[in-house]
């Protein structure tokens, strides 16, 4: 049988579990099956940590599960103990030993997983389950309370549409849209070259390199190395665009940012009108139509903004120019339907935390 994606399960497939292999992303994840040739493992949903061998990566689960190479090249560990919050605790253990002790060429089997030594808060002798679970319950509050804060800060916060938000969505599949040739619409941004190579910067910021840095890699929107502020072009609220890749995907660039190699940066010129953020976001959809193609890959380029800038792109139109207000205002609620979720999601966390700590907290004061 075919395997299913995420967004195809359904109430009635229920038969269709996980099938693991040794992904790095999607939590390991290759997709979902059922399968007749592999034994269907954790029937129970007991809780689980699974550790892969070849790449040391680590997945936590509640459900049953299919190993794609079986239990040869993944360790699977249970206890009566596991859950949620201390699984957190134990998986940054085990994580911190592993990655510094294995290798794709110095694998961690079973044998060496056994024998290799972590270390875990104790009280009285045993494994102090009470302070893990606290510990990350308490962490947790504390990074969805600085996401709750961001959410404010930024205003969204606010996930109710509005009747001309509302109105917007309705209306999509009404609006008139116009081609435009890039030239008329953008321009390249000229930026002084730097004296670095990729290889020679740092991937965190650290002393004086703090600024980002755009290559043509489409991981973390291009931006994977740091380098000093001192003599480069500073750059932000723009489009970036890679010139040599595998993937040729325009991102908007809120932050700072500079240029490295094999890419650019382009600014709105048209009606000499300075674009807004969400109207900006509005553009980059349009642009990745034209270059985000699966014909174009590393072998066979897009080509850089000579090539780009005679390209044409869809832009919804009012009175013959830009409906900049329909742009605005459909980014908008698009923002608040995606983000309702992780509202909702900060709220359940925070007051699930609370009652963990809260619970500890009385525990702490009944005892004599």
């Amino acid at each position: 049988m075919d395997p299913l994606k995420l967004k195809e399960l359904k109430d009635e497939t229920e038969m269709f579990y996980p099938f693991y292999g040794q992904a790095t992303i999607n939590n390991g994840i290759i997709s979902y099956h059922q399968l007749t040739n592999k034994v269907l493992n954790n029937k129970n949903g007991k809780p689980t940590i699974l550790i892969h061998s070849n790449n040391q990566n680590i997945v936590y689960l509640e459900t049953p599960f299919y190993l794609k190479d079986g239990h040869g090249a993944t360790s699977v560990l249970q206890s009566i103990k596991l859950n949620k919050l201390n699984q957190m605790f134990i998986i940054a253990s085990i994580d911190k030993v592993i990655k510094n002790k294995y290798s794709y060429n110095t694998k961690a089997t079973k044998i060496e997983l056994k024998n290799t030594v972590i270390s875990l808060p104790t009280k009285n002798g045993k494994v102090d389950f009470d302070f893990m679970e606290s510990f990350i319950a308490e962490l947790e509050t504390e990074r969805v309370g600085e996401l709750e804060s961001y959410l404010t800060a930024t205003g969204l916060k606010d996930c109710e549409l509005t009747e001309e938000e509302e109105r917007a969505i309705r209306s999509f599949n009404e609006v008139e849209w116009k081609e435009y040739q890039m030239k008329y619409l953008f321009e390249r941004i000229n930026t002084k070259k730097l004296p670095y190579k990729a290889k020679e910067l740092p991937k965190e910021p650290t002393g004086k390199y703090i600024l980002p840095c755009l290559t043509s890699s489409f991981m973390n929107q291009g931006l994977n190395y740091f380098a000093p502020k001192e003599n480069a072009t500073i750059l932000e609220n723009v489009i970036s665009i890679p010139s040599n890749s595998d993937v040729y995907r325009a991102y908007f660039q809120s932050r700072e940012f500079t240029v490295l190699s094999d890419a650019y940066a382009i600014k709105w010129i048209y009606d000499n009108r300075e674009l807004s953020k969400n109207q900006y976001l509005f553009t980059v959809p349009c642009i990745n139509e034209v270059t985000d193609l699966p014909k174009y890959s590393y072998k066979n380029k897009l080509g850089g903004w000579n090539v780009v800038r005679n390209k044409f792109i869809s832009l919804p139109i009012k009175n013959n120019k830009p409906d900049y207000e329909f742009m605005e205002t459909l980014i908008s609620a698009i923002q608040k339907l995606v983000i309702k979720d992780v509202v909702l999601y900060t709220n359940r966390k925070i007051d699930s935390a609370k009652s963990v700590v809260n619970k500890n907290s009385i525990e702490e004061i009944k005892k004599p």
